[in-house]
This record gives C-alpha cells, sequence and structure tokens, in this order.
C-alpha cells in the first residue's frame, strides 16, 4: 500500500516506484491523465496516427460489445506504453467522489487494458470499499 508524496508533480513518479495492482483515483486525476494522452494521440501523424486510431476505434468497439478491454495484437504493440504510466501491473482503476464522463472512464478503459470501476460515494475510496 503507497500513497503520493504529497506533491503532485510528482505522482508518476511516486506510482513508478510502487507498480500498484489496484489504483483508486478522483475523477480529477483521471481527467488530466485523459487530456495528456488525448493530446499525444491527437499530435501524432502520419502512420503512427492512422494505427493508434485504428486501435483506439477497435478496442472501443470490443468494449461497447462486451468483449473486454484486451486485444492481444494493439494491447503488445501500442498499449503496453500506456499501461507502463501506472507501473505495468494495474489490474483495476478505481474512481469515485465525483462524477466522470463516460467518453473518459471507457478510453481509460481500453488504454490501460483495465477495468475501470465508478463508484458513488463522499470519498474516492467510499464506492469500492463498499
Amino acid at each position: 500500500m503507497g500513497f503520493y508524496r504529497g506533491d503532485i508533480l510528482k505522482l508518476f513518479d511516486d506510482i513508478q516506484i510502487l507498480k500498484p495492482t489496484l489504483i483508486i483515483a478522483v475523477p480529477k486525476v483521471l481527467n488530466k491523465i485523459y487530456g495528456k494522452i488525448k493530446a499525444g494521440v491527437d499530435a501524432a501523424t502520419g502512420t503512427k496516427k492512422s494505427l493508434l486510431d485504428k486501435a483506439l476505434k477497435t478496442k472501443l468497439a470490443n468494449l461497447q460489445a462486451g468483449k473486454g478491454v484486451t486485444h492481444a495484437i494493439y494491447d503488445a504493440l501500442i498499449f503496453k506504453k500506456f499501461k507502463a504510466i501506472f507501473g505495468g501491473r494495474c489490474k483495476v482503476l478505481m474512481t469515485g467522489s465525483a462524477p466522470i464522463s463516460a467518453e473518459v472512464l471507457n478510453f481509460l478503459k481500453v488504454c490501460f487494458c483495465v477495468p475501470l470501476i465508478e463508484g458513488y460515494g463522499m470519498t474516492e475510496c467510499c464506492g469500492g470499499a463498499c
């Protein structure tokens, strides 16, 4: 079990050291992560952009069809880099304490190849704990 040092600028350094299997975060943090990843995807060009768009479109379609959040080829080629942001061992993401859009939830599910559980409660861990 670990907690970040209190400096939001060093949050991802802490995550890299801890390599957690469960991450509980407030929507504000997940929205910032989404924004950075989305900006990187949008800034890509050429073949890289085409491959990223195809991979995201395929994985989002699979998620909507109930086929899960993983894809053998795209996860090995592209999404392992996204998974490394959380240390590479994350199995579940949880959020709560405030609403988060379905677009962000689904995008993060397919990028990190893990279920993202949204709970309702006064704190980010209240829903998950219940």
